[in-house]
């Protein structure tokens, strides 16, 4: 009995032993983990954004999916602007990082990392080769059929609209963007791609060789590498309105050969909008021109700009004025079709010898800036950080390395010594900061595409917010303007009011030569895929009395270092309201 006892106690001691190392151990991981997370964020904080150590590890973890993309694209903003103004205070670093504010981001991190597990887990499913036969082509869909068809992107054979989602692609979401845009065909392509076109692709091959699987999708056919899932969206275009996409674009002279200027054309008694947009759009282009019974089809060019429109009244001369003009001028209506001069883009084919950032504050129209230059020089644009959003719409360069040097620019946020001279040049994108703190609120908490709630601009955020960001604003100007080699200054106000001069002057800045044609195709695609419906806030001002004045300050600190510089001054509507 007293055996039996003895080792029962030596058991429990030892289990105890092994209970208080395992304790231990316990707490020193978790003790470890914790400072290792406060490191990473401080590094980020004491610049206001990553460092170069910081920055390889978070862009890891972006890839993998443990961070997500915003975390990297939005910085938080440094405490460096001394420019001689004492009244203008800043939160301090300590409140910044407060335990409270490090226990909500653990919390973050932690439900991200389950997201993360769950959709890695997810997506390493094995995938049978056998799958593949039974992938429907049909069922579902809308359009018809075609077939498999070889796919060439220096050459395409669907040449209309082209369309990316690397995440949600879907048969069905590919047929209904080029059925709204009057194609005849759709084309599926890589499990992401989509391509809209008017003709038939001429080389068919085996279906089999068409297995990508959609990327939004299970069970259906995305096309394959260099191959094409065709589908005909005739019958989705019959049920829709035909003028729903048609838009005015003005009364203009026309010009004195319509037959050279326009490459195709139609004469028809009782010529309508509809018969003519639907004409044009079946030939592939964007423009459809009325000149009484006379159809014509082509893009904007140097001879037919569309930049000196004219009074309506002069194109009223007959009956029905909604749909024919007569003598000198012509109507001009913009087709569903895209323009497409100017969408094909590729990755520089030798590294670029000039290293070349696209710098501005977040929400001072960076990713707009960056669509301009990519359709105007035809070649990608990279970035320091990686949004999956945007790599998903067809910003390509998102994951490539930003030091690659195979993108024409690498847009940043970054405003430290090190940061900038690791540039050789940069365009500097400069916003008015009272629309800049708007819109990267709005990006912050609803994304790229929407709105911030009231409750978020009524919440203490939003004043918080703007006591930190509005510094950063002036000193990401400030700092560019002390450390950057060679800099062209962009006024973002001034880029949407004057597009193809100043985009004309970044793609000399950038040593690309480009066509004026090039240049009105981007002008024709001004918008791109992420601007925001100004109608929500057009007259929403979510700024006090207190907020302007710290704001104006910025401003007048700004300005007369860009004058300092001898830059031209921030344009007016900057100045103090």
């Amino acid at each position: 009995m007293a055996k039996t006892f003895f080792r029962l106690q030596k058991f429990l001691r030892r289990t105890q032993f092994l209970l208080f190392f395992l304790t231990a151990a316990y707490l020193m991981a978790g003790s470890l983990l914790l400072l290792q997370r406060t490191r990473l964020v401080i590094q980020q904080g004491s610049r206001g954004t990553p460092t170069n150590q910081a920055l390889p590890v978070l862009e890891e973890m972006s890839r993998v999916g443990i961070i997500e993309p915003r975390t990297l694209q939005s910085p938080r903003p440094g405490l460096r602007l001394l420019v001689g103004m004492d009244a203008l205070q800043e939160p301090a670093l300590d409140q910044q990082h407060s335990p409270h504010w490090l226990l909500s981001r653990n919390s973050e991190l932690r439900q991200l990392r389950r997201r993360w597990f769950h959709r890695l887990t997810s997506e390493q499913e094995p995938l049978q080769t056998a799958g593949f036969k039974a992938m429907k082509h049909t069922a579902e869909h809308k359009g018809t059929y075609m077939g498999c068809f070889t796919h060439d992107l220096r050459e395409r054979t669907l040449k209309g609209a082209v369309f990316y989602d690397l995440r949600k692609m879907t048969v069905a979401h590919c047929q209904e963007a080029c059925a709204e845009r009057a194609y005849s065909y759709a084309g599926l392509a890589y499990g992401a791609e989509c391509y809209c076109g008017n003709m038939l692709p001429a080389a068919a091959t085996k279906p089999e060789e068409c297995n990508s699987e959609c990327k939004g999708e299970k069970g259906s056919v995305c096309g394959g590498v260099n191959r094409l899932s065709v589908y005909s969206v005739e019958q989705l275009r019959a049920g829709t309105r035909r003028r729903r996409n048609v838009i005015y674009r003005g009364c203009f002279r026309a010009p004195e050969n319509l037959t050279d200027t326009f490459p195709a054309s139609l004469i028809q008694p009782n010529l309508t909008v509809e018969t003519c947009s639907e004409f044009c759009s079946k030939k592939e282009f964007p423009l459809a021109v009325i000149r009484g019974q006379e159809c014509y089809c082509g893009y904007p060019t140097r001879q037919f700009s569309l930049h000196e429109g004219t009074d309506r009244l002069h194109c009223s001369g007959t009956r029905n004025a909604s749909s024919s003009a007569g003598g000198e001028y012509c109507l001009v209506y913009q087709t569903p079709v895209q323009d497409t001069r100017c969408t094909d883009r590729k990755f520089l084919t030798t590294k670029s010898k000039v290293f070349v950032a696209l710098s501005s504050f977040p929400g001072a129209g960076n990713t707009w800036a960056r669509h301009l230059i990519e359709h105007a020089t035809g070649y990608y644009t990279g970035s320091y950080y990686f949004d999956g959003a945007l790599y998903n719409k067809g910003f390509k360069g998102e994951k490539d390395h930003w030091r690659s040097r195979r993108t024409i620019c690498v847009k940043t946020h970054e405003s430290g010594k090190t940061e900038i001279e690791m540039f050789d040049s940069a365009i500097l994108l400069i916003r008015n900061p009272y629309k800049s703190l708007m819109a990267e609120f709005n990006r912050k908490y609803a994304g790229h595409l929407g709105y911030a709630t009231d409750r978020n601009w009524k919440s203490k955020e939003w004043p918080d917010f703007v006591n930190s960001y509005a510094s950063w604003w002036a000193s990401h100007v400030l700092e560019w303007l002390k450390y950057g080699k060679r800099l062209l200054i962009v006024h973002y106000e001034d880029l949407k009011q004057s597009l193809i001069p100043k985009l004309k002057e970044m793609v000399e800045f950038l040593n690309v030569t480009v066509t004026e044609d090039r240049l009105l195709c981007v002008e024709n695609n001004r918008d791109g895929n992420f601007k925001r419906s100004g109608a929500k806030q057009k007259n929403f001002e979510p700024f006090t009395q207190e907020m302007k004045d710290l704001i104006n300050r910025y401003i007048l600190t700004v300005d007369e270092a860009l004058r300092g510089r001898n830059f031209s001054g921030l344009p007016r509507e900057y100045v103090p309201r």
